[in-house]
């Protein structure tokens, strides 16, 4: 029986979004679309999940894109401008859960300088029995090694757990290690999985 409860964060119960900052500051959204998909992109994000310093990362795009500077500054310079708050219909599945008293841990792709910015801001993320930051760790998801980190470090067994997150390669990898996964797409979907589950 499913009794231990993993989620990812962003995405599922919060809501990160890169073009809540650069909206700010670039007038046309497919220039936006350009500067996030080329300069400041995915692939170069999740080196500082996985414990990439932030100083580092903003020197390197500037080196290879100089024309960019102040764009390229403004990441990390003004990252809580990204952050648009929880989601809510998420956060209050979390807290029904942790009422009831069932087993939550949290295992996130972040940087380790910035999670605490978001740990002051919400509340909520003090109900889970653990959290591993990709980037404390230095290791990011979908790298297998992360998901055994968090059953080793808390004593669980994969089997007894479901791995909840919205990116589809996380829920690939957590299915090879034997999780029960729900790819999170939306509040209800998950909230019809846990009844089914019989964990609400």
């Amino acid at each position: 029986m499913i009794k231990t409860l993993v989620f990812d964060l962003g995405g599922v119960l919060i809501d990160w979004n890169p073009r809540y900052l650069y909206r700010k500051l670039i007038d046309d959204e497919n220039d936006i679309d350009s500067f996030l998909s080329e300069v400041c992109n995915p692939e170069w994000n999740v080196k500082q999940d996985a414990g990439r310093a932030l100083a580092e990362a903003t020197a390197e795009r500037i080196a290879l894109y100089p024309e960019k500077k102040p764009l390229i500054e403004a990441f990390y310079d003004r990252w809580e401008e990204m952050l648009g708050g929880e989601i809510g219909e998420s956060v209050e599945i979390l807290r029904e859960l942790k009422n009831k008293g069932e087993s939550l841990y949290a295992l996130t792709n972040w940087s380790g300088e910035t999670y605490p910015i978001a740990e002051e801001r919400f509340a909520f993320l003090q109900w889970f029995d653990g959290t591993l930051v990709s980037g404390v760790e230095k290791m990011a998801k979908p790298d297998p090694a992360i998901f055994h980190l968090l059953l080793n470090r808390y004593e669980l067994q994969a089997q007894d757990c479901i791995f909840i997150d919205d990116s589809m390669i996380n829920i690939e990898a957590a299915a090879r290690i034997g999780f029960e996964t729900h790819h999170f797409e939306s509040a209800a979907g998950l909230r019809q999985k846990l009844i089914a589950a019989n964990l609400l």
